[in-house]
C-alpha cells in the first residue's frame, strides 16, 4: 500500500476517477460544441459582406475562444495526468515536489497535480 493509499481511501480515489472521467468528457464535449457553433456561423454568414465592426467582434471572439481552448487543453492534460497518477498509486501527491495535495483541494479540483502554491507559480509563469 502506497503512502497515499493510507491518506486517501480507495472509495475516495474511485470516486475521483469517476469525476475525472466525467469532467474530461464534459470539457471535450464543450470544445466540440464551440467548434461546431463557429462552423455553423461561418456557413450561415460566410458569403455576407462584413462590416468592420463585425470583423472586430469576430476577432475578439476568436481571441476568447483561443483562450478558452488553451485553458481547456491544460485542464484536459491535468485530468489525463491525474488519471495516470491514480493508476500509478501516486494520486494526491504533487508532480513537482512530491508533497501531499490536501484532500479538500482534490475535492474541489480532482485534476489537481500540484499544490496551490505550485499551481500559482505555474500560472504566473504562463502570464
Amino acid at each position: 500500500m502506497s503512502k497515499q493509499q493510507g491518506t486517501l481511501s480507495d472509495e475516495f480515489i474511485a470516486q475521483q476517477r469517476k469525476r475525472l472521467l466525467a469532467l474530461r468528457q464534459e470539457l471535450l464535449g464543450g470544445e466540440e460544441k464551440t467548434i461546431a457553433d463557429e462552423r455553423t456561423a461561418d456557413e450561415q454568414h460566410g458569403d455576407e459582406a462584413e462590416e468592420l465592426e463585425d470583423e472586430a467582434q469576430g476577432m475578439a471572439q476568436n481571441e476568447v475562444n483561443q483562450a478558452l481552448h488553451d485553458v481547456f487543453d491544460q485542464r484536459i492534460k491535468d485530468i489525463e495526468r491525474a488519471l495516470r497518477k491514480i493508476d500509478e498509486g501516486t494520486y494526491g501527491f504533487s508532480d513537482a515536489s512530491g508533497e501531499p495535495i490536501p484532500k479538500a483541494r482534490l475535492e474541489v479540483a480532482p485534476e489537481a497535480i500540484l499544490t496551490v502554491e505550485e499551481q500559482s507559480r505555474r500560472e504566473a509563469g504562463r502570464s
